[in-house]
């Protein structure tokens, strides 16, 4: 019963971690703006670009993938914590290890739900790229690092935060399934990279019709767009 009421608190503190609308928060701080009225009307760190700047972009960029971060440390240290405090007896190493893995793996899904669902924005947001950037960092580095550096090297090239979205997205699952992790993490990987793609499919559509928008360009944006 107290791993059951850990993993519940753990959950919902997770989706809430991700629900935080840093994008929308900076609009409304710094403008006094709804910036799902502005630019592609995202709330993501590219319309914070777009329509505020480079610094408040990098911050809400940075935040977002704290969030996501933050999910999983809370599913590593503060689930097991809460759950030995709730238990008559502290729980096993044995069972930590069984348990643990299974609570990130629903603490990142959470993340990214709360960041593309947020409760604050009326269930809406973005496309979680760099909220799941966050948590594949917290969870395994080597796939976080490999991800960012392929989103990296993509955007640097074709200039579409897009496409570098989702070949990082796919990139995590190649190298979270050739790495050694529990089947866990991979589950997460697999299903947050899937929901990360899903999320561009009206991108997709424009990347396969030619007419998706690249970084820097000015102009309206699409009113489906939502980037990172």
């Amino acid at each position: 019963m107290a791993f059951w009421i850990a993993g519940a608190v753990g959950l919902m503190i997770a989706y809430l971690l991700g629900s935080i609308p840093s994008g929308y928060l900076a609009g409304k701080l710094l403008r006094g703006i709804d910036i799902r009225e502005h630019g592609s009307r995202s709330t993501g760190a590219t319309n914070v670009l777009r329509t505020l700047g480079k610094w408040p972009a990098l911050v809400v960029l940075i935040a977002d993938v704290l969030k996501g971060a933050a999910a999983i440390l809370v599913a590593r240290w503060v689930c097991p914590w809460l759950a030995g405090e709730l238990s008559p007896a502290p729980p096993t190493a044995a069972d930590l290890q069984a348990w643990v893995p299974w609570a990130v793996c629903l603490a990142g899904i959470a993340a990214l739900l709360g960041h593309g669902r947020s409760i604050w924005l009326n269930f809406t947001g973005g496309k979680s790229a760099a909220t799941g950037l966050g948590v594949l960092l917290a969870m395994s580095w080597p796939v976080g690092l490999g991800a960012a550096a392929v989103f990296g090297i993509v955007l640097a090239i074709a200039r579409i935060v897009s496409l570098s979205s989702m070949l990082a997205a796919l990139t995590a699952i190649v190298l979270v399934c050739g790495f050694d992790h529990p089947l866990p993490y991979r589950l997460l990987v697999i299903a947050g990279a899937i929901y990360v793609i899903v999320r561009h499919r009206a991108n997709l559509q424009r990347l396969v019709a030619g007419t998706e928008p690249r970084l820097g360009r000015s102009g309206p944006e699409p009113k489906s767009e939502t980037q990172v």
